[in-house]
């Protein structure tokens, strides 16, 4: 009888100890892309708070709701819908599709006056500006936001609101715990439902593979 060989312990448990490590290669490489990833969005409501306030010093008005933007920048369109122009607000919604709109224009005049990159093209599919993961982001005046509805004294400070759309849950953890409290329902940073408006969520509501819109006021 043909006497048939198999595998050692010793050769099972090597085996084992390499697809351990493999594992554990490609859950640390998804860790670092998470982080990386967070860091991005993070750094997108730090940087549009940025464009508005260099945008203000050159000009002494907001991009978006500059009344003289024509002069200040070449080929700059005036907004004409979303609100009044000149009226230090940029109005119209973060996530407007308008393009006569104060908070749609926002990302024209900043780019044509070499604040940030990107399409000045109004109407181009390349204009509107994506988070890491390809939701929309935006920015509006805290007068007239809808998105996030908390109120008294839970309610969202400041005169802006930056927003990006979504945003996996694990990540709006983690967005939180880099630009504020940690908490998704508390602070200067909000989180909700994405493409549902309504009051902001705690973060054991929050669960890591849902789609969810991160906001920030300041």
């Amino acid at each position: 009888m043909k006497k048939t060989s198999g595998f050692t312990l010793i050769e099972l448990a090597i085996v084992l100890v390499i697809i351990g490590l493999l594992l554990g290669g490609v859950l640390k490489g998804q860790e670092l892309i998470n982080s990386a990833k967070a860091k991005s969005m993070a750094n997108d409501f730090k940087n549009t708070q940025i464009l508005l306030y260099a945008y203000q010093d050159k000009f002494r008005a907001l991009p978006g709701d500059d009344a003289n933007v024509a002069n200040h920048v070449t080929n700059g369109v005036l907004a004409t819908t979303g609100g009044t122009v000149g009226n230090a607000r940029i109005e119209g919604t973060w996530d407007s599709v308008i393009t006569t709109d104060e908070s749609y224009l926002f990302w024209q005049h900043v780019r044509l006056a070499g604040l940030a990159s990107g399409s000045t093209v109004i109407g181009d599919q390349a204009y509107i500006p994506r988070n890491a993961d390809g939701g929309r982001l935006g920015i509006q005046s805290i007068n007239g936001f809808s998105t996030i509805t908390d109120a008294g004294v839970n309610s969202m400070v400041g005169a802006f609101v930056v927003c990006s759309g979504g945003v996996v849950g694990r990540l709006a953890k983690q967005i939180d715990v880099l630009l504020d409290d940690g908490v998704t329902n508390s602070g200067n940073v909000r989180v909700v439902a994405d493409g549902v408006p309504g009051p902001s969520l705690a973060n054991a509501n929050v669960p890591d593979g849902n789609m969810f819109t991160v906001c920030m006021s300041f």
